[in-house]
C-alpha cells in the first residue's frame, strides 16, 4: 500500500512539474526575458533623455521634479504594456476595456506638459513594439527641435496686473493717466469700501515702462502693484 501510494505521489509530482513546464514554456513563447529587459533599458534611456529636455527648456515659475518622474515612469510603464498587447490579442481588448473606465482628474497647467506626456506614451508604444529605428529618430529629433525652440524668444504679450489702492476721489485722475499711458487694459475687479478703494487692471505694457511710478504721483494713490501674469487669450 505504501509503495502504490509513494507511486500516486510520484506521478502527481511528475505531471505537476509538466505542467508548470508547459505554463511557462507557454509565457516565454511569445516573450522572452531578455526583450523585455532590452525594452526597459531602452525605455529608461528615452524616459531620461525626456525629462532632461523637459529640464532643460522649462520656462515656468514652478518646476516640479515629480513631473520629471512621471515623464520617466510612462515611458518605462507604456512599453511593456504594448509588448503584452502586441503579443496577446485577446489580452489587449480585455486592456483596452479595463483602460477605458479609468479617469484621470489631475489638471495639467501648462499645454506644453501635456505634449511631454503625449511623447513619453508614444516612445513607450514605439519601444513596445520594437521599433528601435523609429524610436531613435523620433527622440532624438524631438529634442533637437525642443532645444532649438527653446533658444527662440517668441514674442511676449507683457501682460501685467497693475493693483492699485486710492482715495475714490482721484479715479478720474487714474483713469486719464492711464488712457495716456496705456494703450490697451481692460478692467478686472474693482471694491469700494469706507477706507478706500481697490482697482485690479490687466493691462499690455512696453518694456521698462514706469506706469507704477506715474500711479503714485497722483496725489491719492496709496499704492501701486505692478504684477506679471500669464493669459492664453491676451486682452
Amino acid at each position: 500500500m505504501l509503495e502504490t501510494l509513494l507511486d500516486g505521489l510520484s506521478a502527481s509530482s511528475i505531471a505537476n512539474s509538466s505542467n508548470l513546464t508547459d505554463y511557462f514554456a507557454t509565457q516565454l513563447a511569445s516573450l522572452s526575458p531578455l526583450q523585455v529587459i532590452v525594452a526597459l533599458i531602452a525605455g529608461l534611456a528615452a524616459g531620461l533623455i525626456i525629462a532632461l529636455v523637459y529640464r532643460v527648456t522649462y520656462r515656468g515659475v514652478m518646476y516640479s521634479p515629480t513631473f520629471t518622474t512621471t515623464l520617466l515612469m510612462m515611458t518605462l510603464i507604456t512599453t511593456p504594456v504594448v509588448m503584452v498587447i502586441k503579443s496577446n490579442i485577446s489580452l489587449s481588448l480585455g486592456m483596452v476595456g479595463a483602460l477605458s473606465i479609468v479617469r484621470f482628474r489631475t489638471a495639467v497647467k501648462d499645454p506644453m506638459d501635456t505634449a511631454y506626456l503625449f511623447w513619453a506614451l508614444t516612445m513607450g508604444i514605439l519601444l513596445g513594439t520594437e521599433l528601435w529605428m523609429i524610436s531613435l529618430v523620433t527622440v532624438i529629433g524631438i529634442s533637437l527641435i525642443l532645444l532649438g525652440l527653446s533658444f527662440f524668444k517668441f514674442h511676449n504679450p507683457n501682460v501685467y496686473l497693475l493693483v492699485l489702492h486710492y482715495e475714490e476721489e482721484v479715479e478720474y485722475a487714474i483713469e486719464s493717466e492711464l488712457k495716456r499711458s496705456v494703450k490697451q487694459r481692460k478692467l478686472r475687479s474693482k471694491t469700494v469700501t469706507r477706507a478706500g478703494a481697490e482697482m485690479t487692471i490687466e493691462c499690455r505694457l512696453e518694456q521698462n515702462h514706469d506706469i507704477v511710478s506715474r500711479m503714485l504721483n497722483i496725489e491719492g494713490v496709496h499704492d501701486a502693484t505692478l504684477v506679471a501674469c500669464q493669459t492664453e487669450a491676451g486682452l
